[in-house]
């Protein structure tokens, strides 16, 4: 019966479409076919529906899981981390997951280890490092009081700080507990540098001196200088010992003897940094090994070869404007393969291989930002207010630190960068210890140090 009432409505309903105009039968087939489509449709959402609900990443193989993951978000990853206990197993489990988020932070990466919890752990410690940055949290203060004058020179190494004062004397600080560790009776020191044993001071009284820290005596004088000495540096490997002075000239010493080895010429300004370093890099100039000495005044900075002989003719001399229109920053860093500098332009990058310039990264107000420290990933600024990390990769700054009235030095001496291998990424690890110095016109010592972030 049913059977023939169908048919019977369908005839009917035929011949009714028949006597329609092309008009109204255009209008009813379109009617038709749409509920036509909507019933399709129901049927293949319910199909979907069943099929939707199906676990993809129990289902998939565990390498194409891990790759599709791969085109996630941190944040989503860590989102469907709570989806349930298998997706969360599986998203832990992807180390490459894990290791790519840390590395797009700038976290170094040992891909040795192998253990996707470990990076998932190091990506949340960095990211909320990276967070405490921009929130000014990153860091906390504290001060080294000890010195009665003004504190002229600082150098960081190994968690000790050296400081080098007008009251005549140097003292030896452990960064982490404030303690002095040595005071010994010296000149006025307007540079500083020390090892284990030894302090190397140069005076405003046209001399350099090396002193040990054991007994506070002193071990040899260096007399040479006309102008006070702005700068030293030394390698016990080649008995040698470098120094800049306001007589515009850099001095080679023998370390040990305390006689001068030779007399450099050619600088027309103050010689307020003087760096000795081994190339890493091949040139026509020079081989990797060679040792290298770099001075810079205020308009120039000049690359010599320093061997065992005692003569040496400068290698190039490098400029940011040849009309001496534009200062450099009495800021110098020179690791054998790249040297940097910081000018009233930007901060230069030159290659030490060919002496081209392969970058200058311009900030918002050059004139008054100098550069503190230069690394791979971070670079560490600046100016009269604040404390600032920018991100190397995007020349944005990532954050800052706000700093106090300091003393302003035009050789820049009265403050450095502590630990700076988190320049080159963080680890997890280096993010620690002492990350700025400078002198306080109280004759204090304020330090910024990282905050503890476990």
């Amino acid at each position: 019966m049913e059977k023939v009432a169908f048919e019977g409505w369908l005839e009917s309903v035929s011949a009714s479409f028949l006597m329609l105009n092309d008009q109204q039968r255009n209008q009813s087939l379109d009617r038709l076919i749409s509920i036509s489509g909507a019933v399709q449709l129901r049927h293949l959402s319910n199909g979907l529906e069943t099929l939707l609900k199906r676990d993809f990443l129990r289902l998939l193989p565990l390498e194409l899981a891990f790759y599709l993951l791969r085109w996630l978000d941190p944040d989503t990853l860590l989102t469907c981390c709570l989806v349930c206990k298998q997706w969360n197993k599986v998203i832990s489990a992807c180390t490459e997951v894990w290791q790519g988020v840390c590395k797009d932070l700038g976290w170094r990466i040992d891909e040795s280890i192998q253990d996707a919890v470990h990076w998932k752990n190091m990506y949340l410690k960095a990211k909320l490092r990276m967070k405490q940055l921009r929130e000014e949290d990153a860091f906390e203060t504290s001060s080294l009081i000890g010195h009665s004058a003004r504190v002229y020179a600082l150098y960081y190494r190994d968690g000790l700080l050296c400081t080098g004062s007008d009251d005549l004397s140097a003292k030896l600080w452990d960064v982490r507990t404030g303690q002095c560790i040595y005071g010994i009776q010296t000149h006025t020191c307007a540079t500083v540098k020390f090892d284990e044993q030894k302090l190397v001071t140069g005076s405003f009284d046209n001399t350099i001196a090396c002193w040990e820290w054991s007994t506070g005596a002193k071990i040899q004088q260096f007399r040479g200088h006309t102008g006070a000495v702005f700068s030293v540096d030394y390698n016990d490997e080649l008995d040698t010992l470098v120094s800049g002075s306001a007589d515009f000239t850099v001095k080679v010493w023998a370390l040990s003897a305390g006689n001068c080895l030779n007399t450099l010429t050619g600088h027309t300004e103050w010689v307020t940094k003087v760096l000795l370093q081994k190339s890493q890099v091949e040139s026509m100039m020079h081989s990797p090994g060679d040792y290298i000495l770099l001075s810079a005044d205020k308009y120039e900075i000049k690359v010599w070869p320093i061997g065992r002989e005692i003569n040496c003719k400068c290698l190039k001399t490098l400029t940011v404007s040849e009309d001496r229109s534009v200062c450099l920053q009495p800021r110098l860093q020179f690791d054998g393969r790249y040297i940097v500098c910081s000018s009233d332009l930007g901060v230069y990058l030159w290659d030490f291989a060919s002496f081209d310039i392969l970058r200058v990264i311009k900030t918002q107000d050059p004139s008054s930002l100098s550069l503190l420290s230069f690394g791979e990933v971070f670079s560490l600024l600046f100016d009269n207010s604040f404390l600032y990390v920018m991100d190397l990769r995007t020349e944005t700054i990532t954050g800052r630190w706000p700093l106090p009235a300091y003393r302003k030095s035009k050789r820049g001496s009265s403050f450095l960068p502590g630990v700076t291998t988190w320049l080159n990424g963080l680890d997890g690890k280096n993010d620690s210890g002492l990350v700025f110095a400078t002198s306080m016109p109280d004759h204090s010592i304020h330090l910024v140090l990282w905050k503890e972030n476990g």
